[in-house]
């Protein structure tokens, strides 16, 4: 199963590339996580360009329909979802309602430095994906004074942390079964 990780931070250190990374070790046996990282390269959305992409967003959308399900790690900005997460969620959210994102599983986890834990960017980005028609897991994932919470390999060091990552990550690959039983 292959689970397609963005991080929407496009900071070098980011901590929610380093917590995407801790997901991707938590998931269950059969499950992998592929990061992308074009983030910073994709153009501002234009619906002029929808029906030829350009080449930045035809990998992104080739990258969200190879994968069974989809995590993103995504900072707060500003209370909301960081600017060029939006953008490629804009994205991939055309040619409405047929995207590529439609019914695909899709999960949230968030880390800021601060005391919430990005809870409001994780439920903005949970709100765009699901009127985007992705099947998001409605849970989240607050990971509050994140410059505290890794060791220098980038590793949780909170038990209790990893455990409910474990879950989150775990719920979203049951996600992806449940739908192909379906």
């Amino acid at each position: 199963m292959r689970i397609l990780g963005i991080s929407g931070s496009l900071r070098r250190g980011s901590h929610n590339r380093r917590l995407l990374r801790a997901a991707g070790d938590a998931l269950p046996p059969g499950a992998d996580l592929v990061e992308w990282e074009g983030l910073a390269g994709l153009p501002a959305f234009d619906e002029d360009l929808e029906s030829t992409p350009p080449p930045a967003v035809q990998d992104l959308l080739d990258a969200i329909e190879e994968a069974d399900a989809i995590l993103i790690a995504t900072p707060e900005y500003n209370a909301s979802l960081p600017g060029a997460l939006k953008n490629a969620l804009d994205w991939a959210s055309r040619p409405f309602p047929d995207n590529v994102l439609r019914d695909k599983p899709a999960a949230v986890i968030g880390a800021s430095t601060g005391l919430f834990g990005a809870v409001w960017a994780q439920a903005e980005t949970r709100k765009v994906l699901g009127a985007m028609g992705a099947e998001v897991v409605d849970r989240e994932l607050p990971v509050m004074q994140a410059h505290t919470q890794f060791d220098d390999e980038g590793a949780l060091l909170d038990d209790e942390l990893r455990e409910q990552l474990a879950e989150h990550v775990t719920a979203l690959v049951e996600s992806v079964g449940a739908r192909a039983a379906v």
